[in-house]
């Protein structure tokens, strides 16, 4: 929702007087930051429908909202939207789940410029609304994949429904749910789980996909079996030979190592990888085992070299 700055409730319309003059300075609308990208595609049609320029936006975190915001109403129009390219609408899908929110800023003047004379601004890396935009981009995309790597499911128990059900706890950098979803989906398509995060929890039944409101860790289950065979599976990985400390935390952050079981090995396996690789190389190489018998190489071994 947006008003004018300091002017009563206005109402946007392309036509405007204060659209039409030079002797007048242009309003300002305080505009609440969208809750998603869907809710930014619905205010942008209508924001450029009524022509409401970048530079007349104030764009704000729901906690800034004036108090003298209210809905404001657009007139009715036939207006046609233009055509924006896909990859611009797969960037934007994708960077409105930046948990800063600066995303909205550049979302719309990036949008306004590609509808209004500048269809070559995706072939810009270096543009400022571009190279923003493909940043964000890129730590949503990071975040996707650490969520897929690192969510740990245990299995609960529910008297009342024969099925087994799992449930993982998870805490993301963005508000990244929706867009990391369908790897589970398809994943774990056979069993019942979910997935619970401070900003949004996701659940499957075996059949539709269902959002939730973000919860607290404390509904989270602490622990199952499967922790033990996730710390077993992973000393059996572990190679103390090819230890790198620092690739290692760069690839498994610290801040995960608290929601995963295996993550209590960790120090365990670092302190005594050095002991464990002079161990190896002091053991003799085991013989070598002669290679099995198979009559049809030893026949092509029998055969003219020149054949």
């Amino acid at each position: 929702m947006f008003t004018p700055q300091n002017q009563a409730p206005y109402s946007i319309s392309p036509i405007d007087p204060w659209f039409n003059t030079s002797t007048k300075p242009a309003p300002m609308f305080t505009l609440q930051n969208p809750t998603s990208f869907q809710t930014w595609r619905s205010l942008t049609r209508l924001l450029l429908q009524s022509k409401v320029l970048p530079s007349e936006i104030l764009w704000q975190s729901p906690d800034q909202s004036s108090l003298f915001t209210e809905q404001p109403t657009f007139p009715k129009t036939t207006a046609q939207i233009p055509h924006v390219p896909k990859h611009f609408l797969d960037l934007a899908s994708t960077a409105a789940a930046h948990r800063t929110g600066n995303q909205w800023p550049h979302l719309y003047n990036l949008l306004w410029r590609l509808t209004h004379g500048e269809t070559h601004l995706l072939s810009l890396p270096t543009d400022p609304d571009v190279f923003a935009l493909r940043a964000m981009a890129k730590h949503i995309s990071r975040d996707i994949h650490k969520m897929h790597a690192f969510v740990r499911f245990r299995k609960v128990s529910d008297p009342s429904d024969d099925r087994e059900k799992f449930v993982a706890w998870f805490e993301p950098d963005h508000l990244i749910v929706p867009l990391a979803t369908p790897f589970f989906k398809k994943r774990f398509a056979g069993m019942d789980w979910s997935i619970l995060t401070p900003d949004q929890s996701v659940h499957w039944d075996g059949k539709k996909i269902h959002f939730t409101e973000g919860v607290d860790q404390s509904q989270a289950p602490d622990s199952d079996a499967q922790d033990e065979l996730w710390r077993t599976y992973y000393r059996s990985i572990f190679n103390p030979a090819r230890l790198k400390v620092k690739a290692m935390q760069a690839e498994m952050p610290k801040k995960y190592w608290k929601n995963l079981p295996e993550a209590q090995v960790i120090e365990e396996l670092i302190a005594t990888s050095s002991a464990r690789t002079s161990g190896m190389l002091e053991t003799r190489p085991s013989p070598e085992k002669p290679a099995p018998k198979n009559a049809y190489l030893e026949k092509l071994q029998k055969l003219p070299k020149n054949s």
